[in-house]
């Protein structure tokens, strides 16, 4: 049986998605997914769609009616994949009690402003120019490892390299757990 993998989407959801099928493409033959759209999950409704208007509404409530929805939907544990703002949400809804069995986050933001971990597997991976991405300092009190890629900024989730090297650590994740029947927790120098 696959394993259950949820993906959650930046702050553009489907609107400015079309790279979310190449992750889909890549992983739909290994695992059950489940698909949200960070704006259906938040409710929002902006007049303008520009980038500071769907910001503003994710910070002034959107996160947490995001959170909230999907405490909801999932009761099941699974492996979590999560962009932007879509780490920012799943993160909380973990520390909320989200059933996880791991949390992979690209360019996960807001992350930073948090003091606890959810219960898993945590992976985060940060482009070196990602104005968005967390202090040195952050991870040690947080207590989490972080990969950084050189030359990328915050959207490096939409290059095809990183969809490739995103797609292969969730495989790796799943099929190394199967081989051998437990967790392995994997560190990263940041």
């Amino acid at each position: 049986m696959a394993e259950r993998l949820v993906i959650i989407s930046d702050m553009w959801g489907s609107k400015k998605g079309l790279w979310i099928t190449s992750y889909l493409g890549y992983l739909q033959q290994y695992f059950n997914i489940t698909f949200y759209d960070s704006q259906q999950l938040a409710n929002l409704k902006v007049a303008v769609n520009s980038e500071e208007n769907i910001h503003n509404a994710f910070v002034n409530g959107g996160i947490d009616t995001a959170v909230a929805h999907l405490l909801k939907k999932e009761k099941e544990p699974a492996h979590y994949l999560c962009f932007s703002m879509g780490g920012a949400i799943a993160w909380k809804a973990g520390l909320l009690g989200l059933p996880m069995k791991s949390f992979y986050g690209v360019s996960a933001t807001r992350v930073r402003s948090e003091k606890a971990k959810p219960q898993c597997e945590i992976n985060l991976m940060f482009g070196d120019n990602d104005m968005y991405r967390p202090k040195s300092s952050w991870y040690d009190q947080v207590g989490v490892e972080s990969e950084l890629v050189p030359g990328f900024g915050h959207n490096m989730y939409t290059d095809d390299k990183i969809i490739q090297k995103v797609s292969l650590d969730l495989l790796n994740l799943v099929t190394h757990k199967a081989k051998t029947g437990k967790d392995n927790k994997k560190e990263k120098a940041v």
